[in-house]
């Protein structure tokens, strides 16, 4: 067993070696963005998606995360462009029914209220897929994160896949050399990787999504801590080993309702709800992920700086087929 288990993670850390020495896939030509995009055709664009966000954080705090979530779902599939967003069609099923979306990715009517307050503002401008860069950018500082700006000048795709969906977006499964190989595929690395989990901080999970966790290794990795179990239990009251899959947490049991650094610490100490978010710092692969994991908790202003960076560098995916401006969010132009 010894033997075995030294070869396992000689495999492990071999592979993480391998994934971190491949050379950074470059965002897809994000030439055409720019700071200035909107200045002339549209120039409250950015003022309208504000609004429109104080409106709908203050309604429901949890929005925040919805839009945020939106936001990555859509750039991890074909680029950022807007594809998330497109209804079923009778010759198309969206990403709306991939796996990590379903039943799950919400947020539409809050997209659909900007679209239509842009749409007054400036028809046939703004795109969708940037009206969610904004909106997401906007979000995190509505609860507290820091601000970035935001280049523009996305266009929205005409399709969706859901099969790239299935493919692309991390699960909450996965290992760690896995989900460092799937940011990779996006040009992203390992610290990217980091930083953008760190977003956890407001979110929330379905219990489909962290079952497997707290009935697993959850007692093992938080060290059979007495709190950590009086915790444990509460999650096993929300989530029942049957039944419930829809029943949700904070992913950041403290402080779910502010954008800062707490989830790091949730993950050092063992409690991650999710266990692709705790194999940054558990996994016998995460040497490098677990120093960035203790930095981004010893240090907000190191996380708030990298996930800014982070945030422009996805926005940064476009999709090189190009695409429209749609007149809604829903449905592609007639």
């Amino acid at each position: 067993m010894a033997t075995a288990a030294l070869c396992f993670r000689a495999s492990a850390l071999s592979m993480a070696c391998f994934l971190l020495a491949v050379p950074l896939l470059m965002a897809q030509d994000p030439s055409n963005l720019s700071l200035e995009h909107y200045s002339k055709t549209c120039p409250n664009a950015e003022h309208v998606v504000r609004a429109e966000m104080e409106c709908a954080v203050r309604d429901e705090p949890r929005n925040a995360a919805l839009m945020l979530r939106l936001h990555f779902h859509d750039c991890f599939v074909q680029g950022c462009d807007g594809s998330v967003l497109l209804d079923d069609t009778a010759t198309m099923i969206g990403e709306k029914q991939a796996d990590q979306n379903v039943n799950s990715l919400k947020g539409f009517e809050v997209v659909d209220k900007i679209k239509a307050k842009l749409e007054a503002e400036c028809p046939g401008t703004v795109s969708c897929a940037d009206l969610l860069a904004i909106a997401a950018r906007d979000a995190v500082v509505l609860v507290g994160g820091p601000y970035w700006d935001v280049p523009v000048g996305r266009l929205d795709s005409k399709e969706a896949s859901l099969d790239l969906a299935n493919k692309d977006i991390p699960t909450a499964e996965q290992g760690l050399v896995t989900l460092i190989s799937k940011f990779w595929e996006k040009g992203l690395d390992a610290t990217d990787m980091v930083a953008l989990v760190g977003s956890h901080t407001i979110g929330f999970a379905r219990c489909a999504n962290f079952r497997d966790r707290i009935y697993g290794d959850f007692e093992m990795t938080s060290k059979y801590n007495p709190a950590s179990a009086t915790y444990l239990s509460k999650l096993k009251e929300i989530c029942p080993m049957d039944g419930g899959d829809d029943n949700i947490s904070a992913m950041d049991s403290h402080t779910s309702s502010t954008f800062d650094n707490a989830y790091f610490e949730t993950l050092i100490k063992g409690e991650g709800l999710l266990n692709s978010d705790q194999e940054m710092w558990s996994s016998i692969a995460g040497y490098s992920t677990a120093d960035t994991v203790n930095k981004y908790w010893a240090d907000p202003a190191l996380f708030f700086k990298q996930f800014s960076d982070s945030m422009v560098k996805m926005g940064n995916i476009t999709n090189p087929a190009g695409g429209e401006v749609r007149k809604t969010c829903r449905f592609v132009n007639t």
